[in-house]
């Protein structure tokens, strides 16, 4: 298995750059098809894929949404946790919250947290937080 950087995985979405975005489609489709498994792609490339698409390419919460929802249905990717990016998912098309923030509350929760405090007021009304 080999880990995505965040740079790679915006490469493989936006396909801004065709040298890039080449480069990176051969080299997911030949690892897999060298039997190397997945592609393994963490919290914090998930965390920084969504900051990079909202500062550097202005995308809606639509539009990262959808970009997300694409990577987590993508067979060639395992994740570090895939029911909570999924819940995640869930949580930030519905909200106000920030993706990440929505991530932080799961993973907490997984790890027996009975909530995650914040100051944070786009977090009111996600599942795990409550705002101080």
């Amino acid at each position: 298995m080999k880990g995505l950087d965040t740079n790679i995985l915006v490469r493989y979405i936006v396909q801004d750059d065709p040298v890039q975005g080449e480069k990176v489609s051969q080299f997911i489709e030949q690892t897999v098809a060298e039997g190397e498994n997945n592609c393994f792609i963490n919290n914090i490339v998930l965390c920084e894929f969504v900051w990079v698409l909202e500062s550097a390419y202005s995308y809606t919460k639509e539009e990262i949404a959808d970009a997300l929802e694409k990577i987590l249905r993508t067979s060639m990717f395992d994740f570090e946790s895939k029911d909570a990016a999924w819940w995640s998912l869930r949580e930030y098309r519905k909200s106000k919250a920030d993706f990440s923030d929505c991530l932080i509350a799961r993973v907490n929760k997984t790890k027996g947290c009975q909530q995650t405090v914040s100051f944070d007021k786009g977090v009111r009304g996600v599942d795990g937080f409550t705002v101080l």
